[in-house]
């Protein structure tokens, strides 16, 4: 099967938007800080919450961009209903509630070395419904970039891998991460329309089907604050990891496909390990180089173009 083709819409950004490295690049930093926002404001917000305002925000924030590709898109929405709204439940409403319920109950550690079995899941999915398999290259790519996140994540001491235990919130994320394999599967087969269509119809319809479990969250758990620190973490979550991020990750799959854009999760940890040299003074070392390295040539194995005969 071959990738599907650049869409035939204009694009704002010009080049940018037919660079699906840099774009998948761009997701990757982005979710690299939603996993820190999104473990501090796990404390502060219930997950059905934090979930639903996330999207709702990031709808209101996309709609009128979006108002006139939806018009001129709507029909074929509605011809692909039954796909549109398995995309939007999969990929906004299940995924990222899990993910917030996740992190309520284990370590940002535990969640970066599981997020890193994502490409796994993606690989498995588009296998069940695409008939894609993955290439040798490109699983010898998956298990290097692995492997350097798991020298990053356990700064270079890999016999720190069975000082870990499961706990319940890794199970949850686990089953958050096959969900979101499933998302980028269905991705695959979403109608020919434009890609903030896309972004606001899943934006939207994903947060409408999270208010049956936000009545339920209402009734047993207490209401988040309203404070300065709650809204600047609901605006980024808002902004970078779901509009910016899901624009990109969207076209950068849509331009080379769901097995070749999964290893860039692997890049995740790298962003993240940086911003902790950067912006909380984490001493660069040795293990960050080789870490580093791993996950870049993985990556690159992983995510080239198959050679065809």
């Amino acid at each position: 099967m071959t990738t599907a083709p650049p869409s035939s819409h204009p694009h704002r950004f010009g080049w940018v938007s037919d660079q699906p490295y840099l774009l998948l690049s761009l997701t990757s930093l982005f979710w690299a800080g939603n996993a820190i926002v999104g473990r501090l404001a796990a404390g502060h917000f219930p997950p059905v919450t934090l979930s639903i305002l996330r999207w709702s925000c990031a709808f209101l924030i996309v709609l009128p961009f979006a108002w006139r590709h939806l018009r001129q898109d709507w029909h074929e929405i509605r011809r692909r209903l039954p796909l549109m709204l398995a995309i939007s439940i999969s990929g906004i409403s299940i995924f990222n509630t899990l993910q917030y319920t996740a992190l309520e109950s284990t370590t940002a550690l535990n969640i970066l070395l599981l997020q890193s079995t994502a490409p796994l899941f993606v690989a498995l999915w588009s296998l069940i419904i695409l008939g894609v398999r993955l290439t040798l290259t490109q699983a010898l790519g998956i298990l290097v970039s692995m492997a350097g996140v798991f020298v990053i994540l356990l700064r270079g001491d890999l016999t720190q891998l069975a000082k870990i235990e499961l706990n319940r919130g890794d199970i949850i994320f686990i089953t958050a991460l096959a969900i979101f394999g499933l998302y980028s599967a269905l991705t695959q087969r979403r109608p020919a329309i434009h890609g903030l269509s896309f972004l606001a119809f899943t934006f939207g319809c994903g947060a409408l089907f999270l208010f049956p479990p936000l009545v339920w969250e209402l009734m047993v758990r207490p209401v988040a604050a309203v404070d300065f620190a709650n809204a600047a973490s609901l605006a980024y979550v808002a902004i970078f990891p779901s509009i910016l991020a899901y624009l990109c990750y969207n076209r950068g799959v849509r331009l080379i496909g769901a097995n070749r854009a999964a290893p860039f999760f692997h890049l995740i940890p790298v962003f993240g390990s940086a911003m902790a040299i950067v912006f909380l003074g984490e001493r660069p070392q040795l293990f960050h180089a080789y870490g580093y390295a791993l996950v870049l040539a993985g990556v690159y194995v992983a995510a080239r173009q198959p050679k065809t005969s």
